[in-house]
């Protein structure tokens, strides 16, 4: 049994054409080399000879599949530990490594050398802010009037115990005390909503809205008060003489009504009126003006032509914070007149002047001769209607008067009406023997 098993497994190892024995010696070793071409070198040794590539093909000295071999680039590395970024030596930052761009600051200086009207054109100016900051101030002051008479409801009930009777068209409150002083404070808080406007619209400091500076300058309407109290008397004196030649239109009723029911509205006068004309000055002639005159089309090919021109001057401006201004009162006939030529005088003014000081100190010191006078004698309401032009002259001629002299004595003490910062003349060139001097280009 042992003899033929081996005599079988000798058989399966002797080739087909094989003519030697079939006997199979055990020290004889399988080689594989039997089941390769010949040639082959290999072996199952330390040395396995060169590789012939898979399945004993030969090797190419060409790359994969026929493709050229390309130079790879080399990028540089920051070293162990160290972040990536710009570092010395480096050709400079990569686009999308390192620390974000800062961004500047969000207010954006006035350019120097600018008339007020202009003070809103800074490199930040767009077309579309003056349209948006103009709908922003109005919307905020309808909620901000909204919010003020809930405050002033609740008030009322705090302090008489029962809400008041809202019925009439003329009254909020019922009460005319009440109602003055709504009225007052609700136009007062135009003053820090043109402010929140310059700052988030227009990205300019809010003191911009003041003057040339960049501030209200206070001993420039310290001096200006002054003027408009000898306005104010000179008002008076022309009143009368208009008196003398005109019908009266509907003097008040001639009795003192008392320190009584004076002093509140005195107080509520005093307190608030400085506020709302000041409030109205910062919108009518300084906003109106600002945003009016930062549409100069002046980067429009040949400058916006004609109405390029016209915009560049502080006319346009002026003209429609005075419509507008005289929108919102209620006079008629000559006192339409009377109001917009009050806008035009203190819209030029602020202009000249290079600041609001000279037309709130007007508009201070007309509303409260408008409003004390009247309650002196029971009336806290502005009666608005027909004026007639006796009245209108004897009122123009003062304003125009005020205008005059604030304006000279603006020039004697040389008050700013550019912004800073503008280039300087420079200086006369020194006589010399023979010679005028020569002075230097403006």
């Amino acid at each position: 049994m042992t003899e033929q098993s081996d005599s079988s497994s000798s058989s399966s190892w002797t080739p087909p054409d094989s003519s030697s024995s079939s006997s199979f010696s055990p020290s004889s070793d399988p080689s594989p080399a039997s089941n390769h071409e010949p040639g082959w070198t290999g072996g199952y040794g330390n040395d396995p000879g060169p590789y012939q590539g898979s399945y004993g093909q030969p090797t190419y000295d060409q790359p994969p599949y026929g493709q050229p071999q390309y130079a790879q680039p080399q990028y540089a590395q920051p070293p162990y530990g160290q972040p990536y970024g710009p570092q010395p030596g480096m050709p400079g930052p990569h686009p999308y490594y390192g620390p974000p761009a800062a961004r500047g600051p969000w207010i954006v200086p006035v350019r120097p050398g600018v008339p007020f009207h202009q003070m809103a054109r800074t490199d930040a100016h767009r077309w579309w802010r003056p349209l948006v900051g103009t709908v922003a101030v109005l919307g905020a002051e309808f909620l901000a009037a909204a919010v003020l008479m809930i405050l002033g409801i609740i008030a009322y009930v705090v302090v008489n115990g029962e809400p008041p009777e809202m019925g009439s068209d003329t009254s909020l409150f019922g009460n005319v005390s009440a109602d003055l002083a709504f009225n007052l404070a609700a136009l007062a808080l135009l003053i820090p909503i043109v402010f929140l406007g310059a700052w988030g619209v227009q990205r300019r400091r809010p003191g911009t809205l003041s003057s040339v500076v960049g501030r209200l300058r206070w001993r420039w309407l310290l001096a200006c008060c002054g003027l408009a109290l000898v306005f104010l008397l000179v008002s008076f004196g022309a009143s009368a003489l208009a008196g003398m030649f005109g019908d009266v239109p509907d003097e008040p009723e001639g009795r003192w009504v008392g320190w009584g029911e004076f002093l509140l509205p005195a107080l509520i006068v005093v307190a608030l009126v400085p506020f709302q004309a000041s409030a109205e000055e910062y919108v009518f002639r300084g906003w109106i003006p600002q945003a009016v005159g930062a549409c100069t089309l002046q980067d429009r090919p040949g400058g916006g032509g004609v109405l390029g021109r016209a915009l560049r001057t502080p006319w346009p401006g002026i003209l429609l914070g005075a419509v507008l201004f005289t929108s919102l009162h209620g006079y008629t006939g000559w006192g339409v007149l009377d109001i917009f030529m009050f806008g035009a005088i203190a819209g030029w003014l602020t202009v000249r002047t290079g600041g609001l000081e000279a037309a709130i100190a007007l508009h201070v010191f007309n509303n409260l001769m408008a409003f004390l006078l009247p309650a002196a004698f029971g009336r806290l309401t502005l009666e608005q209607g027909a004026v007639p032009w006796q009245y209108v002259i004897a009122d123009v001629v003062p304003m125009l008067l005020y205008a005059a002299g604030a304006w000279w004595l603006s020039r004697r003490l040389k008050v700013e009406t550019v912004t800073p910062g503008g280039p300087a003349p420079l200086p006369e060139e020194p006589a010399v023997a023979g010679r005028q001097a020569t002075p230097g280009p403006a």
